[in-house]
């Protein structure tokens, strides 16, 4: 037999000098369809209609409409003169929204922990060993600004909230109140574990509280004492825990530095506070900084 024809030449086709040959372009011709298509666009829109803009029928404009994309505004009615000897009514406005503004130094006591006589009194909240800084202050209540002092004097009613119910009966900031009626914690070891959040420390002084003594503490939560000024935190060598009662009335002296258990009429002595003290008596690492001339003043 024969041998088959050879296939049709492909129209436009160009083979490069490297690389694979393009796809045979279309032909650049305009078809009968596109053609007649045309045709209809100008019979039903009129000639002023550029062939390469295609609209919907239901889009088409007509004589006399307004162009796609353009909006009619309506006018302004004009406005209705008073009626004669009638007075105009006159106009009201909305009264002034009315805040009620706090500030910090009406809700934070930072630099003035201690009494005229330089020792805090009060009653103890005693707690277990490693308190972490989710039982201090839930991450839920992070987003309360320590700086905005509304926002301060919330986070302080949160103070030791994540305490489990079953363990303390009692709670450190009752409910109802905004302030905690301990002004100290007595705590086991390792107080404060946990994240590094600077809200647990400003919790707790937020709420009232002045001094932690504890055997230990985490070391982030140990620092967040002295740089935000909020707390004394105390150490102690022996267990404490079993020496108080929550309720119990005791009295700091930092002189001597011991706590007396004024139920039992005990005094347990403390580990010094060294260069700790001057900065949360000053109320944090800044105002420290301020009146130690390393930093300039607010003021200059």
């Amino acid at each position: 037999p024969p041998p088959p024809p050879p296939p049709p030449p492909r129209r436009h086709l160009q083979v490069p000098a490297r690389g694979r040959p393009p796809r045979p372009r279309e032909d650049p011709g305009v078809g009968p369809a596109r053609r007649h298509h045309r045709a209809h666009l100008r019979r039903v829109q009129g000639p002023r209609v550029s062939p390469h803009r295609v609209l919907p029928r239901h889009r088409s404009p007509r004589p006399g409409a307004a162009r796609a994309g353009s909006r009619k505004r309506r006018p302004r009615e004009p406005r209705r003169a008073a009626a004669a000897g009638s007075a105009a009514a006159p106009a009201v406005r909305a009264a002034p929204l009315r805040v009620s503004m706090v500030t910090m130094d009406e809700v934070c006591n930072v630099g003035k922990k201690r009494g005229a006589d330089g020792k805090i009194r009060g009653k103890v909240f005693v707690c277990g060993d490693n308190i972490d800084t989710d039982q201090i202050i839930p991450a839920e209540y992070l987003t309360l600004v320590p700086s905005v002092a509304e926002e301060y004097a919330r986070l302080g009613t949160y103070a030791m909230v994540g305490l489990p119910a079953e363990l303390y009966k009692t709670r450190y900031v009752p409910e109802g109140m905004e302030k905690s009626p301990y002004p100290i914690i007595i705590a086991g070891k390792n107080f404060g574990c946990g994240s590094s959040r600077e809200h647990a420390p400003i919790a707790i002084g937020a709420a009232g509280g002045c001094a932690v003594v504890a055997e230990s503490y985490a070391r982030i939560f140990f620092r967040n004492c002295s740089a935000t000024g909020e707390l004394y935190p105390w150490e102690v060598e022996a267990p404490i825990t079993e020496k108080f009662e929550t309720g119990d009335e005791a009295v700091i002296d930092f002189e001597r530095m011991v706590i007396l258990n004024e139920r039992t009429g005990e005094e347990i002595q403390m580990k010094t506070l060294g260069d700790l003290q001057p900065v949360v008596d000053a109320g944090g690492i800044f105002e420290f900084a301020r009146k130690s001339g390393m930093i300039k003043k607010k003021d200059e």
